[in-house]
């Protein structure tokens, strides 16, 4: 049996009687810990850090210099917290008013928040999601997208191959090259132009790959607004912009790719069980998607957490 190592406590540290620290952490130089507050194993906390103690900090997790961690805040495993950032846990802060509700803030495993990011209470900042230096999250962060700015809005969604954003691919230059996630694919639609105009067409059987039982058309969307971050169980979908442009992520749970649908001549395929995310909807977007069933709320999954255990109970292939 392999011996854990002990939590490490510099002598300028103040770590209150009750408080819980895991094997291996380690508490630097003039951190005062509260006697309510649980820590778990692996852990850096760095100088001058505050944690109150209705706060629960998981695994392997990074806080840097000068943060405060307050009651309500839920650190899930592997998140970094950059220095200085601020938590806020009161909505209505009044000087020794101890009758008031406080927030639960959570940061799902692996999320990152940037130096002087500024959370406020009651957020959820999704998993692996990261959150720009400076930044002010005013509403919850979607899993895996990357935010900056003051409100903080969406600026891209992280790789799982690389660190750092997915590069979006122009379904507008040349053949649609194959996509990494599993079973989903641009097709190349038949486009007839001449002096009278244009058209694009599409047959069930050739390009299209499934006969469909349904369809909507999303349009006049804010482009700060983000649509889909869900799944389908059963449904195959088929997206074409058919005016302006916007940007699809498509997540298999091994691999991500952000597409940008931008012409009425290629449409994207997507099969069951991929997450799906669009945004960065052009100001005249117009996107017409085709569905291969009746709507049935019973086929959505629309927590990530939950997309992910179902991926992993697939077969492979």
């Amino acid at each position: 049996m392999v011996e854990e190592t002990p939590a490490f406590i510099h002598p300028s540290a103040i770590v209150e009687s009750g408080a819980i620290v895991g094997p291996g952490t380690r508490v630097w130089a003039f951190a005062h810990i509260l006697g309510g507050a649980r820590i778990g194993r692996d852990c850096n906390v760095c100088d001058h850090t505050f944690v109150e103690n209705e706060v629960v900090i998981g695994d392997r997790v990074t806080v840097k210099s000068g943060v405060q961690l307050w009651d309500g805040l839920r650190i899930e495993d592997d998140v970094f917290v950059g220095p200085n950032a601020t938590f806020v846990n009161d909505g209505f802060p009044r000087s020794r008013d101890y009758e008031r509700s406080l927030a639960t803030t959570v940061l799902r495993r692996g999320s990152s928040i940037g130096a002087n990011a500024t959370i406020l209470g009651g957020v959820v900042v999704g998993a692996r999601a990261m959150v720009g230096a400076g930044a002010v999250v005013t509403r919850d962060v979607p899993p895996n997208a990357m935010v900056v700015g003051n409100p903080a809005r969406i600026t891209g969604y992280v790789s799982t191959r690389v660190k750092g954003a997915v590069e979006p691919r122009s379904v507008r230059d040349g053949s649609p090259a194959p996509l990494r996630v599993s079973g989903a694919r641009a097709v190349e639609l038949n486009v007839v132009a001449d002096m009278r105009g244009a058209l694009t067409s599409g047959e069930f059987g050739q390009e299209l790959p499934f006969l469909p039982r349904r369809y909507f058309v999303i349009f006049e969307v804010p482009s700060r607004e983000v649509r889909g971050e869900s799944a389908h169980r059963r449904l195959e979908q088929f997206f074409v912009c058919l005016r302006g442009s916007v940007a699809v992520v498509l997540d298999d749970g091994r691999e991500r790719e952000e597409v940008l649908l931008d012409t009425p001549a290629v449409g994207l395929y997507i099969p069951p069980m991929t997450w799906v995310t669009q945004y960065r909807h052009s100001e005249d977007a117009l996107i017409l998607v085709l569905a291969s069933d009746a709507y049935d709320a019973a086929d959505y999954i629309r927590d990530y957490d939950e997309f992910l255990e179902l991926r992993l109970k697939e077969p492979k292939a």
